[in-house]
């Protein structure tokens, strides 16, 4: 049988194609840049599930938060937090006690502090929150110049100076925040906290502090009334 060969004129061809594309699903044209990323593959060790957690938080770009070795994962968060912070983030999770300042037996909001000044830098603070706020050893920061390793103080017992955190970075603190409660990162620019934020302090570490420095208490600090050492809100 004789084959024949049918020639489309090329305007035809256009206009084949025009129509073609004309039914195609728009998400089948998106250039490949444009689309959603994938989403994360589960967190598959402790430093994953603290990658996890600071990405839900904002504190990690989650396009570059695919499990990565431990020691990579830390070299990111160089940029983001202070070695204080990520020492603070080991207790993410540790329980709420009145009086404790360890990781077995739990934290309040001083001992809290206290303990990540000290285990990082060799820095004793302290024992109460308004200690921790008027220590001669400490500067006063203003709410736009924080950065991650400051302290963080707020009115949550209607006194100034009642409870602390540490800030990381973005707008957001590390705490121990009240029994029931456990250390958690929150946003500073939430309503509650916006409205009791009452001062920060950063300790000037390059100032010949050296290991198991103690800050000393600002003597003429008006002393807190009875039962202030319970740092809940």
């Amino acid at each position: 049988m004789p084959k024949f060969r049918i020639s489309i004129p090329g305007q035809v061809q256009r206009f084949a194609l025009a129509g073609l594309l004309s039914v195609l699903p728009v998400a089948t044209l998106a250039a490949p840049d444009l689309l959603e990323p994938a989403a994360l593959p589960p967190a598959t060790s402790a430093a994953d599930a603290v990658t996890r957690f600071l990405a839900e938080k904002g504190l990690l770009n989650t396009a570059a938060a695919s499990p990565p070795a431990e020691n990579a994962f830390v070299e990111r968060m160089r940029d983001k937090a202070s070695d204080m912070v990520l020492t603070a983030m080991n207790f993410l999770g540790v329980p709420y006690r009145r009086g404790g300042n360890n990781a077995d037996h739990g934290f309040d909001c001083s001992g809290f502090t206290r303990h990540v000044f000290e285990m990082s830098v060799g820095l004793v603070l302290p024992r109460r929150a308004d200690q921790q706020a008027t220590a001669a050893g400490l500067a006063s920061i203003k709410r736009n110049e924080l950065k991650p390793g400051d302290l963080v103080f707020f009115n949550t017992m209607r006194r100034t100076f009642s409870h602390v955190g540490i800030y990381v970075g973005e707008g957001k603190f590390i705490h121990s925040p009240k029994p029931g409660g456990e250390v958690r990162v929150e946003d500073m620019g939430a309503v509650y906290w916006a409205k009791r934020f009452t001062g920060a302090r950063r300790a000037e570490l390059g100032l010949g502090l050296g290991p198991e420095a103690t800050v000393p208490t600002d003597a003429a600090a008006p002393k807190p009334p009875s039962g202030s050492a319970r740092n809940v809100y």
